[in-house]
C-alpha cells in the first residue's frame, strides 16, 4: 500500500509485542491472562482476556436445503439455545475439518461426503481470541446405530430438528435464534446459496486466526 493510500477493508494479523504476561487462571478449556501490550507512541496497556482453543461448527444441509438445528442448554446463558453443531479444537495439530466431521457425527449421528469452508469469525475480539471456522456439509448419511456415540451431560438431552434454510434466517432475524455460530452460519449460508455457492472455499483454506498452541509464541 503507497503511502496515504487507504487501508484495504479486510483484517489484518498484525500482532503488537507483549513484554509481559501472566495467567491469572489456568481453566480446564481455556486460560484467563493478562498481557503488557506495546502500543508504540500509545505506550504500553494491560490487557485481560480469555486464551482459548478455538472452534468448528457446522452448517448441514440436505437436498431440501433444510439446515439441521440442535437444541442443547447453555449454562452460562441460562438458556435451551438451537444451535448448529460444534465443538472445541482440542487436539493439536487436528485439521479443522476432521474436528468437524467428528462433531457432526458425535452430536448429530450424520456423516457427510461434501465439505467446504462457509465463513470465519472471531467470536469476542475484545476479550477472547477465540476464532471459529464455519463449514458447510452437504450430501448426509446417517452414522449406523452401532458405532454412535455416547452423548453425555447436556449433549445427552441434544434434540435434532431440519428447518428450511429461509425460515432458519427469518428466525435469526426476528430474534429467536442467538447462538452465534448457528446466526452467522445460518446467514453466511444464505448469502452464499444466493451467489450461486461461489463464496465456498476448500477445506484446507488458511487460517491464520486459529491458535496454534497454549500460550505459545505471546500473540
Amino acid at each position: 500500500m503507497s503511502a496515504g493510500a487507504a487501508p484495504a477493508v479486510a483484517d489484518e494479523i498484525a500482532p503488537r509485542p507483549v513484554v509481559g504476561r501472566e495467567v491469572l487462571h489456568a481453566g480446564a478449556i481455556s486460560d484467563m491472562v493478562r498481557d503488557e501490550v506495546d502500543l508504540g507512541d500509545a505506550g504500553v496497556v494491560s490487557r485481560e482476556y480469555l486464551d482459548h482453543p478455538g472452534a468448528v461448527a457446522i452448517v448441514t444441509l440436505d437436498p431440501q436445503d433444510r439446515v439441521l438445528l440442535l437444541r442443547q442448554y447453555r449454562h452460562p446463558v441460562r438458556a435451551a439455545m438451537w444451535e448448529v453443531p460444534a465443538g472445541l479444537l482440542d487436539v493439536v495439530d487436528e485439521p479443522a475439518v476432521d474436528a468437524a466431521a467428528r462433531e457432526l457425527a458425535e452430536e448429530a449421528d450424520l456423516v457427510a461426503e461434501r465439505w467446504d469452508v462457509l465463513v470465519d469469525y472471531a467470536t469476542t475480539p475484545g476479550s477472547s481470541n477465540e476464532a471459529v471456522r464455519v463449514f458447510l456439509a452437504r450430501d448426509v448419511r446417517p452414522v449406523p446405530e452401532a458405532d454412535r456415540h455416547e452423548r453425555h451431560g447436556e449433549e445427552a438431552e441434544i434434540v435434532t430438528r431440519w428447518v428450511a434454510l429461509d425460515d432458519a434466517v427469518g428466525l435469526t432475524l426476528t430474534g429467536e435464534l442467538h447462538n452465534p455460530s448457528a446466526v452467522v452460519g445460518i446467514l453466511a449460508a444464505a448469502a452464499s446459496r444466493a451467489g450461486g455457492w461461489t463464496s465456498l472455499r476448500p477445506v484446507a483454506s488458511g487460517w491464520p486466526y486459529r491458535r496454534t498452541g497454549r500460550l505459545a509464541d505471546g500473540t
